[in-house]
C-alpha cells in the first residue's frame, strides 16, 4: 500500500496524459480498465463525478472527480477535442459503442459525448466490422510508465496501476470516510470486501472523528 506522500511522489513523475489517467485512477478509485473505457460523457465537472459504466459486474456507479484534476483535464478536453473534429473531416469511422446502442442509434458514434476520453494516437481495424477507426487508449503503456514512475520516486514497495486503486480506499478510511461510501465509490456489491481495507488503514478505521477534531 502506498502512504499519501508515496502517491504524490510517483504521480510527480508522470507526465501529460499518463498523468492524467493516474490522477483519475488515484482520485476516483477506478480500476484501470475502467479509467481507459471512459467517454467525454461520463465526466462531470459541475457536480465533480465520475461515471463508471459496466464496470465490474456490469454495473454503473458514479465516483469522485478530484478537484486538482480539473484544470488539466479540461486541457486534455480540448486536444482530444481537436482529435475527434480531424477524425471526423477524414470521414474516420465513429468509436465502438455498446451492443444495443450501436443496434438503435448507428450514427451516435460520431457524436462528442461518446468519443473515449482517452483515445488511442492511432486508427486501427476493428476486428468486427472491418471499418477503421479509433479505439481507446490501451493499458501497456501507462503500466511502463507508472513502473518508471515508481523506480523514479525511489519507493522500494511492490506496486501497480491497481495498487492506486487499493490507495484510494485506503486513505479515505483514513480520513473518516463511512465504509458504506468508499463501498459504493468502489463499486463493490459485498462491504465485506470493503472491509479488508480497514485492515490496513493506519488511523481512523471506525469512520468516525473524535468531537476534539472537530
Amino acid at each position: 500500500m502506498l502512504t499519501v506522500q508515496e502517491t504524490e511522489r510517483i504521480l510527480g513523475h508522470l507526465e501529460g496524459t499518463y498523468r492524467i489517467m493516474g490522477m483519475a485512477l488515484y482520485g476516483g478509485g477506478l480500476r484501470l480498465m475502467e479509467c481507459l473505457r471512459l467517454r467525454i460523457k461520463d465526466i462531470d465537472m459541475e457536480r465533480q463525478t465520475i461515471t463508471v459504466r459496466a464496470g465490474k459486474g456490469d454495473k454503473d456507479r458514479q465516483t469522485l472527480l478530484p478537484e486538482r484534476a480539473m484544470d488539466e483535464l479540461l486541457a486534455h478536453m480540448d486536444r482530444v477535442r481537436k482529435l475527434y473534429e480531424q477524425d471526423r473531416k477524414d470521414g474516420v469511422a465513429g468509436v465502438e459503442l455498446p451492443g444495443a446502442l450501436a443496434r438503435k442509434y448507428p450514427h451516435a458514434g460520431t457524436d462528442w459525448c461518446w468519443q473515449w476520453l482517452f483515445p488511442s494516437a492511432r486508427l486501427s481495424i476493428d476486428l468486427r466490422s472491418r471499418s477503421v477507426r479509433r479505439h481507446h487508449a490501451a493499458p501497456a503503456p501507462l503500466q511502463r510508465l507508472f513502473k518508471l514512475a515508481l523506480d523514479a520516486s525511489g519507493i522500494a514497495k511492490p506496486a501497480s496501476i491497481h495498487t492506486l486503486r487499493h490507495s484510494f480506499a485506503t486513505h479515505l478510511l483514513e480520513k473518516g470516510t463511512d465504509i458504506r461510501t468508499v463501498q459504493e465509490l468502489l463499486g463493490h456489491s459485498n462491504v465485506q470486501t470493503t472491509m479488508i481495507y480497514t485492515h490496513v488503514a493506519k488511523k481512523n478505521v471506525l469512520g468516525v472523528r473524535s468531537p476534539l477534531d472537530g
